[in-house]
């Protein structure tokens, strides 16, 4: 059993994970990553399966409820469930009005986890500057990847679902960002806004499907390639620094419809620039009812300084590894 102090900090954690699983760019994954618990979530995950319904019908409740290591899964879900409850209009609202201090926060807490990370690797060998590289350059190639416009079926929610999840639990792979490009993460968002039961409920599903499906080989690569692994996913991190660069220019914008007759004009494709160049307003700006822009580099430095010092904490907060 886990005492009150436990349940606390793993429920804070669970919070911080869902906080940024809600913004395209960033991954609840680098967070459970760098808090120390990401082992003991793929294995807590591994552990759900077919055995469990046997161990509940021969031993009951609690002998299943420890077996998948009920009182953790149970936190740390609560603190992610709260979290997006809680944030998911907070921070679109952000993403939307304030997009470059939104985003400097999370890029200053994912420079951060970049070394923090490669901390970890505990012989840095030819394979783990091989896998450093080719988790960089597949976090990058996925960054430039254009939007899709997404469907509205519900068998497209599924699998949105599963190919999300999988990105979710992967440090510095995006599931948010993972909807953004397959077009499904405006009418997810939404969906959670409104509490449109149909597709939460198929959402969920899929999560879960590619949940149980990710974590058993997640699992197995860091029992038996452990040092790969880590400089892979450290990779990831590296080059998802691309995508969640604080100074972006619309390139094209798109409808999107929240409602019936209800429409607004959302930037579809963007680029990054530097910040001297943010303030030019451009054609797409005025389209999207933008007339003055600023930089604030000093308040994204800010932003990005407390991004930091919140991985630190979160670091803190991390069991000693051994």
């Amino acid at each position: 059993m886990m005492d009150l102090r436990s349940r606390v900090k793993l429920f804070l954690k669970g919070m911080s994970m869902g906080a940024a699983d809600v913004v395209p760019g960033v991954s609840g994954g680098t967070i459970a990553f760098i808090s120390g618990i990401y082992e003991e979530l793929l294995s807590s995950i591994k552990s759900l399966g077919p055995d469990t319904l046997v161990v509940l019908r021969k031993q009951g409740v609690a002998a299943a409820w420890r077996q998948v290591n009920g009182d953790f899964l149970a936190t740390l879900l609560a603190g992610i469930a709260t979290s997006v409850l809680l944030l998911v209009r907070p921070i679109t609202w952000a993403l939307q009005h304030q997009p470059v201090l939104i985003w400097s926060f999370f890029f200053g807490l994912i420079a951060a986890s970049v070394w923090l990370c490669g901390r970890l690797v505990k012989h840095w060998s030819f394979p783990a500057f091989f896998g450093l590289l080719v988790g960089t350059a597949a976090a990058v190639v996925i960054g430039l990847l254009e939007p899709a416009s997404g469907s509205s079926s519900l068998f497209f929610y599924f699998i949105a679902g599963a190919i999300a999840i999988c990105a979710m639990i992967l440090p510095g792979i995006s599931g948010s960002f993972i909807l953004l490009l397959m077009g499904a993460y405006l009418p997810v968002m939404t969906a959670l806004k409104t509490f449109d039961l149909p597709i939460i409920v198929v959402f969920a599903t899929g999560c879960l499907f590619g949940l149980m499906a990710f974590s058993r080989l997640l699992n197995w690569m860091f029992a038996k390639h452990h040092d790969l692994t880590v400089s892979t996913l450290t990779g990831f991190l590296l080059g998802s620094l691309t995508i969640i660069w604080p100074w972006k220019e619309v390139i094209s914008v798109r409808t999107v419809h929240e409602g019936k007759p209800d429409q607004h004009l959302e930037p579809f494709i963007q680029h990054n620039i530097w910040p001297a160049d943010y303030a030019t307003v451009t054609e797409m700006d005025r389209l999207l009812g933008i007339t003055e822009k600023a930089p604030m580099l000093g308040w994204a430095c800010l932003l990005a300084f407390v991004g930091v010092a919140l991985l630190l904490f979160l670091e803190r907060l991390a069991p000693e590894r051994k």
